[in-house]
This record gives structure tokens, C-alpha cells and sequence, in this order.
């Protein structure tokens, strides 16, 4: 199988670039926009010189628990840059969410609980709420995630964003929001 029909396979609709946006990053953007893929994974990650941002994880049900996504990470940890992602909240209906979570939790990732994040799919037109997650090796400061989440956002999530869907997603303003502190996601996890 492709390994754009296994991340579409996985990821909702509305967390979803088209096909045609993420080759057009690997064609156009390499020197950011990567992707590490194998029989049992497909991974798609953005790296700058301050951070790396974890765009799409996906390991097969049929490799799951040996290990594979916990080397995928340590191997993003040896660029000793903090690791960013966004992640769906809990989501009970789906147990998936709390694995995601509780995985990412023992790989040391931390919420970044000043970080709001919704943005308006162009794909469902609804809102779609996410939470920000990070490893840092030298305790990064929430501060810093912020400003690489709007990077990457306006670097990666927003490019041709009109070629590609007929039309723009909200600005980065918008999206991303600078709040009060917020309960820990993974406090129960």
C-alpha cells in the first residue's frame, strides 16, 4: 500500500494534507519536509535547525507494542532538538486517542498547556480542536513551542494551501492562541 493511503487510512479527514500538498513539500521543501518510511511505518516530520515537528506517525496494528514507534522517536531524540506534535484530545468513542496519548507520555512528551489550537478544516468546514505536545532535552520553554508551531504552520501546514484546496486556512493568528494555563492532558494518562 501507499504510504499516503496508510496515513489516510488512520488520520480523520480533517487532520488529512492532500496527497498532492505533501509531495508537493518533499519535492519543493526537502531541506525541511521528510519522510521515513518502512513496511510497518510511515513517518512525515518537518526539521529546522531549532526543532523537529512530528507532522504524521503512523505504525501499522500489525507492528504495533514491538517497539518500532519508540525507536522511530529516539531516533528523532539523537537530533537533540525539541520534538513537536499536535494530537487529537481524548476521545473515549475512540480508544486509539488515549493509546496515542499514553504512548507519547512515557516517550517523556509534556502538554504544552498555554497552546490553543483551533483550526477550521477545508476539507469538513468544522472546527478542529488540538493539543500540542513536546519533548524537549533542555526544558524548552512553552515559549519557544509557540513560535515553532507558527513556523511550522505557516511553513508547512498553510503552503499553496489555495492550490491545493481552492482556498486559504485562517491565519496563523487565528489558529494558535496563547492562553491561561489548562489542565495537563496527560496528568490521568
Amino acid at each position: 500500500m501507499h504510504w499516503y493511503e496508510k496515513l489516510n487510512q488512520y488520520f480523520p479527514i480533517e487532520e488529512m494534507k492532500s496527497k498532492e500538498h505533501m509531495e508537493t513539500l518533499l519535492k519543493e521543501r526537502p531541506e525541511i519536509y521528510h519522510k521515513d518510511e518502512g513496511p510497518g511505518h510511515v513517518l512525515m516530520y518537518v526539521e529546522t535547525d531549532d526543532f523537529v515537528f512530528i507532522d504524521y506517525l503512523f505504525v501499522s496494528k500489525t507492528t504495533r507494542g514491538q517497539g518500532l514507534g519508540h525507536k522511530l522517536i529516539e531516533k528523532l531524540k539523537e537530533k537533540g532538538k525539541p520534538i513537536i506534535l499536535e494530537v487529537e484530545p481524548v476521545n473515549y468513542e475512540d480508544t486509539d486517542t488515549e493509546k496515542r496519548l499514553r504512548f507519547y507520555k512515557r516517550e517523556g512528551f509534556e502538554h504544552a498547556r498555554t497552546i490553543g489550537y483551533r483550526r477550521r478544516s477545508l476539507a469538513t468546514k468544522e472546527i478542529n480542536e488540538m493539543e500540542i505536545l513536546y519533548w524537549s532535552p533542555d526544558e524548552a520553554s512553552e515559549d519557544l513551542v509557540y513560535e515553532s508551531m507558527k513556523k511550522t504552520y505557516n511553513m508547512i501546514h498553510t503552503y499553496k494551501d489555495k492550490k491545493f484546496y481552492g482556498e486559504s486556512y485562517q491565519p496563523v493568528e487565528e489558529v494558535l492562541t496563547v492562553e491561561d494555563k489548562r489542565e495537563d492532558l496527560l496528568q490521568d494518562i
